[in-house]
């Protein structure tokens, strides 16, 4: 059954995206895309690399729970929250810059906008700073009273250590083809990865240019406790750009990830890792489409959830 034919016949776990509309704050707070943008360009011209953290935090949003900003919640007596999960602890930034945005739009319309959809704009905002396509991005989502630390730790997103089918069922899992995977991945053009999640591929793997190898150890020694929390970028030949160079890296076998790399070691993706690689409309055109299928992905709508005063805590 294609993943249409299913969002179809089970409504009841989609369905809410139909609610979502590029027009949703037209009337009831026109200045909000401005006013997220202002913010935004000011925290990547500060820092490049929280152009990525901003579009990462949306994307380890979405995974848990759908888009409803429950990333961003504080722990509480009631629940622990999702930032301190092994995909994110010590790992998602860019919390204070998604503070600044709510409280500058709090001021030009209090209690309208919500967290989950700041950080939608907000990473579409990034990707366009840094060189890549924009999109309209579809607005209208609630944000949730809770967060799940045990769903943010089911593996639910992928860790760098998958393999290629992993990597294939977590995309489809959420609604998203092999092809959105391929192309979502390809966000790793910006942003950086600490040593201890890429160093296993660069002491241990096969499928790597020995000279990128041995310019990342220079910075991540094999020791575990050793340099754990030095970084590279993910992308070594444009690292604040974004651009198709992810794709080029991995043909030639500079993939950062072991699940960036796997994306291009003789399986079922190698043709797109080689389209993308060639063409970077199409890459630009296929990112803008996926990024708004992700969005889409189990949002509050209606009644349901929230418009958090405080994005760290319910209110």
């Amino acid at each position: 059954m294609s993943w249409i034919d299913h969002k179809k016949t089970c409504n009841f776990t989609y369905n809410s995206s139909a609610q979502l509309s590029t027009n949703f704050y037209d009337k009831t707070c026109p200045k909000v895309l401005t006013t997220v943008n202002s913010v935004v360009r000011s925290a990547v011209a500060k820092e490049k690399r929280m152009g990525a953290s901003l579009l990462r935090l949306h994307f380890h949003d979405c995974f848990v729970q759908g888009c409803d900003a429950s990333v961003l919640l504080d722990d509480t007596s009631s629940f622990t929250g999702e930032k301190t999960a092994g995909p994110n602890n010590n790992s998602l930034r860019g919390f204070n810059v998604v503070d600044n945005i709510k409280s500058k739009v709090e001021a030009v319309c209090p209690g309208v906008v919500s967290c989950a959809d700041i950080l939608a704009i907000a990473a579409r905002d990034s990707v366009v700073i840094l060189g890549g396509p924009s999109w309209k991005v579809k607005l209208g989502r609630r944000d949730s009273k809770s967060a799940s630390l045990s769903a943010a730790n089911s593996g639910v997103i992928p860790p760098p250590t998958s393999t290629l089918n992993n990597l294939i069922n977590r995309f489809k899992a959420r609604g998203l083809s092999t092809k959105d995977m391929v192309v979502l991945s390809g966000a790793h053009t910006i942003g950086q990865a600490r040593c201890t999640l890429f160093r296993t591929r660069i002491y241990n793997e096969s499928n790597i240019d020995t000279s990128f190898a041995r310019t990342r150890q220079r910075t991540c020694p094999l020791t575990v406790g050793s340099g754990d929390n030095n970084i590279a970028p993910l992308d070594v030949q444009t690292p604040i750009a974004f651009d198709n160079n992810y794709y080029k890296n991995l043909i030639n076998k500079k993939g950062l990830l072991h699940s960036d790399q796997i994306l291009y070691n003789g399986g079922s993706t190698n043709s797109l890792i080689e389209s993308y690689s060639k063409n970077s409309n199409s890459f630009n055109s296929d990112f803008a489409a996926a990024m708004i299928r992700m969005g889409n992905i189990s949002p509050l709508t209606g009644s349901s959830g929230q418009i958090r005063k405080n994005c760290r805590r319910p209110n």
